[in-house]
C-alpha cells in the first residue's frame, strides 16, 4: 500500500496551500482565512519518488471541547491514526505559539514518524528561521515555502525514505465518481457517514459546515467508487462570502467531472426553484443522475402523496431520472439507491451499435414521419454513436436543419425505450447533407 502522508497544523499555517503543491492540483481552497478546511481531503503526492497520498486537515484545535472546531479537531485526529507519516507544519513568520506546542505534545506521544516543516521561510535565512522550533521536542525543523516551493521536494523525499519501493497502486481508472450535491443541510455528509460506516466527514446541523469538495475511496458489492462529498449550492443572491463563492465554484467543477451525480433533496423543506436550477445545470453538464428524497421517515402517508406531486411538477424535465425515498441518518433506501447510480452509469458508458441505432430510427421515422417544413419533408437516414457520458446520436439526413424540438423529443424517447437507457440525459446531433445543386438554380 501507498504510505499515507497527514498534514497538521493550527489554523493558517498553509497546509492546503502544501496540500495543492504536494498533490500538483488545485483541490483544495486556499484563501487568507483561518477555518477553512474542516474535512480531511486526500490526493495522490506527485512529488518525491515514490508513490504516496497526501491527507490536509482542518486547523488543529485540540483543547476545544464542543461546536464545529470539536468536530473538527475530531477529523484531524481521525486522520492522524490513519498517518504513515505525519508533517507538523508551524508558521516561521509568526514563530512558536501556544498552539503549536499543544499540538505538539500530541504528536510526541505518536509511534510514528513525525517531521516538522517550517513554512513561509521564503525570503528568509533557514537556519534562523527553524532555530526555535528545536524547542518542539520533535527533531530537526526543516525550513520550507508551500507557496513557492522551497525545500518541499527535500522534505517528501525525507518522510518517504524508511518506506520500501512500491509500483503504482491500482489505478481509479476502474472507479466510478459519484458526486452527491444539493442545497446546504439536506444530508449529503451524513449519507457519505452512513455509507462508509464511520463520520469520514462532518455532519452538523448548521448549512454551509461542508465548504470544500471531499472525495473518498468507497466499495460496496465489489464496485468501486469515488464518492464527492459538496459543499451546499444556494441561490445566488444568498451567496455573500467569498469562501463560499469558491465552494460553489467547486461543487460545479465536481459536478462536471463526475460521472454519476446523486442529487439531494430535503423531504422536510420545501422543494424550491433552487433544486430545480441545480438538476437544470446537472442535466445541461451531461451527467448521469439519480435524486435521492432524503428525511423521508416519520413522515404521513398524505404529506408523501404532496411531496410527490411536487416532485413530478417541478421536475418534468428529468423524466430519464430514477427518484429514490431515503433516510441517509436511518439507513433506509441506500442499497436501491446505488443500484441506481450503477444503472445510470451503465446507461452513460454504454455502446450503441450503428446498426442498430439505424434500424430503430428507421422505425421511428415510419411510424411517425418528420412534419414538413414548407415543401420539403426532413429526411433522416441512418444513425451512429457520437460520444458517451452522455450518450450522444449523430443522425444524418436531408433538410435536418428543420427538425423541431417535439419531434426530436419523440427520436430521443424512441432510442431511449429501445437501449433501456434509463439515469442518463441523451443528446441528439443532426448532420444535414450538402445539397450539391445548392445556389446552381437556373444555370
Amino acid at each position: 500500500m501507498r504510505p499515507t502522508l497527514v498534514l497538521v497544523g493550527r489554523p493558517n499555517v498553509g497546509k492546503s496551500t502544501l496540500f495543492n503543491r504536494m498533490t500538483r492540483s488545485r483541490d483544495a481552497i486556499v484563501a487568507n482565512m483561518p477555518g477553512l478546511t474542516r474535512d480531511r481531503h486526500y490526493g495522490h503526492g506527485r512529488m518525491g519518488g515514490k508513490p504516496h497520498l497526501v491527507v490536509d486537515t482542518g486547523g488543529f484545535e485540540p483543547l476545544v471541547k464542543d461546536g464545529i472546531l470539536r468536530a473538527m479537531a475530531r477529523q484531524t485526529e481521525q486522520a492522524i491514526a490513519e498517518a504513515d507519516a505525519v508533517l507538523f507544519i508551524v508558521d516561521g513568520r509568526a514563530g512558536i505559539t501556544p498552539q503549536d506546542k499543544e499540538i505538539a505534545n500530541q504528536l510526541r506521544r505518536l509511534e510514528r514518524p513525525v517531521f516538522v516543516a517550517v513554512n513561509k521561510a521564503e525570503g528568509m535565512d533557514r537556519g534562523t528561521v527553524a532555530a526555535e522550533f528545536h524547542e518542539l521536542g520533535l527533531g530537526e525543523p526543516y525550513a520550507i515555502s508551500a507557496a513557492h516551493g522551497d525545500g518541499v521536494r527535500n522534505l517528501v523525499d525525507l518522510a518517504l525514505e524508511s518506506f520500501p519501493e512500491e509500483g503504482e497502486a491500482e489505478s481509479a481508472a476502474d472507479s466510478v465518481k459519484v458526486a452527491v450535491v444539493g442545497r446546504p443541510n439536506v444530508g449529503k455528509s451524513t449519507l457519505i457517514n452512513t455509507l462508509l460506516g464511520e463520520d469520514r466527514v462532518i455532519a452538523f446541523d448548521q448549512p454551509g459546515t461542508t465548504r470544500d469538495s471531499i472525495e473518498i475511496d468507497f466499495e460496496k458489492n465489489g464496485h468501486h467508487y469515488i464518492l464527492v462529498d459538496t459543499a451546499g449550492m444556494r441561490r445566488r443572491g444568498k451567496v455573500f462570502e467569498t469562501i463560499e463563492k469558491f465552494s460553489v465554484i467547486k461543487t460545479l467543477q465536481s459536478i462536471e467531472d463526475a460521472q454519476v451525480v446523486i442529487l439531494m433533496l430535503d423531504a422536510r423543506q420545501d422543494i424550491s426553484d433552487q433544486d430545480a436550477h441545480i438538476a437544470g445545470f446537472i442535466a445541461e453538464s451531461g451527467r448521469a443522475l439519480v435524486v435521492a428524497v432524503n428525511k423521508w421517515d416519520r413522515l404521513e402517508p398524505y404529506v408523501r402523496e404532496q411531496i410527490k406531486e411536487k416532485l413530478a411538477q417541478k421536475f418534468r424535465f428529468l423524466d430519464f431520472a430514477r427518484f429514490h425515498y431515503i433516510s441517509a441518518q436511518e439507513n433506509t433506501g441506500l442499497t436501491a439507491l446505488f443500484k441506481s447510480v450503477d444503472a445510470a452509469y451503465k446507461a452513460a458508458m454504454t455502446n450503441l451499435p450503428t446498426p442498430q441505432l439505424t434500424r430503430v430510427l428507421i422505425d421511428a421515422v415510419a411510424r411517425q414521419a418528420p412534419p414538413r417544413h414548407g415543401i420539403f419533408r426532413p429526411k433522416p437516414r441512418y444513425a451512429h454513436q457520437g460520444g458517451s457520458n452522455p450518450p450522444i446520436v449523430v443522425i444524418h439526413g436531408n433538410a435536418l436543419d428543420h427538425i423541431g424540438d417535439a419531434y426530436k423529443r419523440y427520436l430521443e424517447h424512441c432510442f431511449r425505450e429501445a437501449f433501456k437507457l434509463e439515469g442518463t440525459p441523451l443528446r441528439i446531433q443532426f448532420n444535414t447533407s450538402h445539397n450539391p445543386f445548392a445556389g446552381k438554380e437556373g444555370k
